[in-house]
């Protein structure tokens, strides 16, 4: 196997991993963990592993940064609420 792949890959994961932590909004965090991953499974891709990598590409890519979204989206929404019902 090849090294400079795997290593190209290691090192997307720890930019997209150091950019996730980074982050401090969670919408723009949710999206940098899309990015991760996507890294994640292009890395397991490089090392063989298609099974792993497109269960990550569904859960990391997809449905995790989505639920994220949904999250953020419902807690804000019910501050706004609160913040009206205390202005009444």
């Amino acid at each position: 196997m090849d090294e400079l792949p795997v290593a190209l890959a290691l090192l997307l994961v720890a930019c997209a991993g150091t950019a996730a932590v980074a982050t401090r909004d969670p919408v723009r965090q949710s999206l940098v963990l899309g990015v991760l991953g996507l890294a994640l499974a292009l890395l397991f891709t490089v090392l063989q592993a298609p099974d792993v990598a497109l269960s990550q590409l569904a859960v990391g890519t997809a449905l995790t940064p989505l639920m994220v979204l949904l999250s953020v989206r419902k807690v804000r929404r019910k501050a706004r609420s609160e913040r009206r019902e205390e202005h009444e």
